[in-house]
């Protein structure tokens, strides 16, 4: 294929786009599936079952679809799905999946993971996020679109991100962090809401009212998690504009985890 490097080594059986490039001295295994416009610079690793949509861009020395680190793993299957439009920087480490996590580690569209980025097995990242240099995820987390982490930030395993999230340099997050919160700390605290992020976005001044309720319900009149829900569900009866967002925060609390972070 023209657009393969001659010192590149693509397995035979892998299935490549005749549109994407590959760099020198890339390596890429039977199982890898490359979809079109994708460019692979050289010294990239990418094995096991993955599959790579469209228009991505690859940095040099990634490594995709290694194994996991779980001494629990025996060589079940696993994969590793990336969907469209992502930028995967320098010394990324994204592995598959295993059994006990649904078997996949997903990473969707429009994401921007920079250098030293690691996704662990059964990670389920969402659209449109930013991974600063050496943010760090341990297995089964899942980020939920548009969530900005800061560098070298740490994410504990079996946490949740809720949308329009965002973290501080060298943060931790023990716990699951509800959408539109902004935190920071060993371990993670809320400190206020992203209001910046969501304004760049599109939301209106009503919208962004909401979400300062909804905090204030959370972190600030001393509710129980139950009466704060109660509190956030009344915003969006009292404000149709708003019920999305009431919504997705609702759905998240909704879901029993690791509790969250206060």
């Amino acid at each position: 294929m023209p657009g393969i490097h001659p010192t590149a080594i693509v397995d035979p059986h892998a299935e490549l786009d005749s549109t994407v490039e590959v760099g020198p001295y890339t390596l890429i295994g039977p199982h890898v599936k490359i979809a079109a416009g994708t460019k692979v610079a050289g010294h990239v690793v990418i094995e096991g079952h993955t599959t790579i949509g469209r228009d991505n861009r690859i940095f040099q020395f990634a490594s995709l679809g290694a194994i996991p680190q779980d001494k629990k793993y025996d060589g079940e299957p696993g994969e590793l799905v990336i969907g469209d439009r992502n930028t995967i920087r320098e010394f990324t480490t994204f592995n598959i999946g295993t059994p006990g996590g649904g078997g996949a580690t997903r990473l969707g569209n429009d994401n921007w993971m920079m250098a030293y980025v690691h996704l662990a097995h059964d990670c389920v990242i969402g659209n449109h996020t930013t991974f600063a240099n050496n943010t760090q995820l341990a297995g089964h987390v899942v980020v939920d679109d548009w969530v900005i982490f800061g560098g070298f930030t740490n994410v504990h395993q079996f946490v949740r991100v809720g949308a329009h999230g965002f973290t501080g340099l060298a943060s931790v997050l023990l716990a699951d962090q509800p959408p539109f919160v902004m935190s920071d700390g060993k371990p993670a605290r809320p400190r206020s809401m992203n209001f910046e992020g969501l304004r760049r976005r599109g939301f209106s001044p009503a919208r962004v009212t909401a979400v300062k309720r909804m905090h204030k319900a959370l972190y600030r009149d001393g509710l129980t998690l139950e009466q704060a829900c109660e509190r956030i569900a009344q915003l969006g009866l009292d404000e149709p504009e708003v019920q999305p967002d009431v919504q997705t925060m609702l759905d998240f609390l909704a879901v029993p985890g690791r509790g969250i972070i206060r």
